[in-house]
């Protein structure tokens, strides 16, 4: 009986002992899994972090390249209208040099004209004083 007692006292001893082994087993397990569970929040944590710079660089990138577009937009119409205006003063150059030109030729032809007329003239008076000399002087 003696044994019995004995072996029912080891086999409580072993039960306890495997019931400590097992709660001791869950905590770890326990333990564990809360680890493994806080690493994924500070991992995802991080991640969102990570992200939230991401879109805010993206952010800062995309009105940068809005500034950089709206200046290359502006530099290229004032240069548009550079040239405009510097087509403008020329065309307004050219028009002035034709009218200038156009303003010689008519002088040009008029005092041609005048020139032609007066030796017209010069040469009917011419006519006109041989023809009366003519008509002056006695036949010889």
């Amino acid at each position: 009986m003696r044994d019995q007692k004995n072996q029912a006292a080891k086999e409580a001893k072993r039960k306890e002992k495997r019931i400590e082994e097992e709660s001791a087993q869950l905590t770890r397990e326990q333990a564990r899994r809360q680890t493994g569970l806080a690493r994924e929040q500070s991992i995802q944590k991080e991640q969102a972090g990570k992200e939230a710079k991401r879109k805010e660089k993206r952010i800062e990138e995309e009105s940068a390249q809005l500034a950089r577009e709206q200046a290359r937009r502006q530099t290229g119409l004032a240069r548009e209208q550079s040239i405009q205006k510097e087509q403008a003063g020329k065309e307004a150059k050219r028009k002035e040099k034709r009218i200038e030109e156009e303003s010689a030729q008519l002088a040009r032809e008029q005092a041609r004209r005048q020139t032609g007329l007066a030796r017209e003239q010069a040469i009917a008076e011419d006519q006109e004083a041989r023809r009366r000399k003519a008509k002056n002087q006695p036949p010889e």
